[in-house]
């Protein structure tokens, strides 16, 4: 096991009616900016229960922080919580809303261009406390300090870390998401997934704990997700894939451990040249990783093949192939396609892809910085 420091603040408040316990968690006289997407909030009750908990606090609003959040949308909430003073930020929605908050967090003390903080690794030296509600299980955002933001006008999709925009707090009902379209609950399950397909099918690391974790967050999320798509208002299997969706992405099945996110790298390209969701983009890059890295995760590919999916027969090529094809059927049939000609993406953007990654110096992809963007181009051809 490598050396690692694991420290994760956030408190989760899990289960019904916990959203009437958010005054406990905010400070006293606290001016609050709740920030939200597109109103869905507002029609499946969430947005009256958050209000009825502040009703003793001041607060404002910003809504309409956009799926994949726009640089452009997040700094009129920046110039917002500036001007009023706004010394607590609540975010209420899925992660793109946490993760445009905690950029909001993050902007609003910096000094200088904000937008340095993702395309120059700024320092984050101060920033807004935060909480969140959420309503979409999908990115973990709700138990990290990570954030992916989107600047419109060069179509560029970074990300940041920071711990000083771990949310204190994050509220996690499952009956906040049963009017969920399924579309979202489908990504959302590919999401947690890939996630946590990301830390474990690496190479061995003699970390025996954290292969255990990761795996049975796969095998809950392969029984619980089609599950909670066929009963949008199963309590229990909504809670599970909620509860999955958090741990895949808190640090703790990633600690001591050797880690990938190629398959991120590469779908945050297509993500910003294609408008696909997260989730899309992973479903249609991962079963191709795996493919092009067969050889070098072999052995955590066999591990996954016997464990998550109870595959024992055949010899080693057979078993890993029948695995990367249970990957993409799993995706496929919680109704997320797997290739890009689905989403009328074609091979022409491969070579762009390829080449805004170069410019960015991410030439080294993977756990073991062998992804160049050569390999790129044959993950992606694979992918179409």
């Amino acid at each position: 096991m490598q050396n690692f420091i694991f420290h994760n603040p956030v408190k989760i408040l899990f289960g019904k009616g916990q959203i009437a316990k958010i005054p406990q968690e905010v400070p006293q006289a606290a001016k609050i900016l709740i920030t939200y997407g597109g109103g869905s909030i507002k029609k499946n009750g969430v947005y009256d229960q958050v209000k009825a908990a502040l009703q003793d606090f001041t607060v404002l609003e910003f809504g309409g922080i956009e799926p994949n959040p726009r640089l452009e949308t997040l700094m009129q909430a920046v110039k917002l919580a500036r001007q009023e003073n706004i010394d607590f930020l609540l975010a209420v929605g899925g992660g793109s809303v946490l993760d445009g908050t905690k950029f909001i967090a993050a902007a609003i003390p910096f000094q200088g261009d904000p937008w340095d903080i993702l395309a120059k690794k700024a320092s984050v030296t101060a920033a807004v406390p935060l909480g969140a509600v959420l309503t979409l299980p999908a990115t973990g955002s709700e138990m990290n300090s990570t954030a992916v933001v989107t600047k419109e006008e060069t179509r560029e999709k970074l990300y940041f870390s920071s711990p000083l925009v771990f949310p204190k707090f994050s509220v996690l009902d499952p009956e906040a998401t049963f009017s969920l379209p399924p579309k979202q609950i489908s990504n959302g399950i590919v999401d947690a997934f890939t996630h946590t397909v990301e830390q474990y099918l690496t190479y061995p690391a003699d970390a025996p704990l954290q292969d255990r974790m990761a795996e049975s967050i796969l095998q809950t999320l392969i029984e619980e997700g089609p599950k909670t798509i066929a009963h949008p208002t199963d309590y229990t299997a909504r809670a599970n894939v909620m509860w999955c969706a958090t741990m895949a992405l808190n640090g703790l099945i990633g600690a001591g451990v050797p880690q990938d996110w190629a398959t991120h790298m590469i779908g945050h390209e297509l993500t910003a040249l294609h408008g696909l969701d997260r989730g899309q983009t992973l479903a249609v890059v991962l079963p191709s990783v795996l493919e092009i890295k067969r050889d070098t995760k072999r052995e955590k590919l066999l591990q996954y093949a016997k464990r998550v999916w109870g595959i024992t027969q055949g010899d080693e090529e057979q078993i890993i192939t029948e695995a990367i094809a249970r990957t993409r059927y799993f995706f496929e049939s919680v109704g997320v396609p797997t290739r890009m000609s689905a989403y009328d993406v074609s091979h022409e953007t491969i070579p762009a892809i390829s080449d805004r990654l170069k410019n960015r110096g991410m030439v080294a992809l993977g756990e073991k910085q062998d992804i160049t963007p050569q390999v790129v181009e044959e993950i992606l051809t694979l992918s179409i």
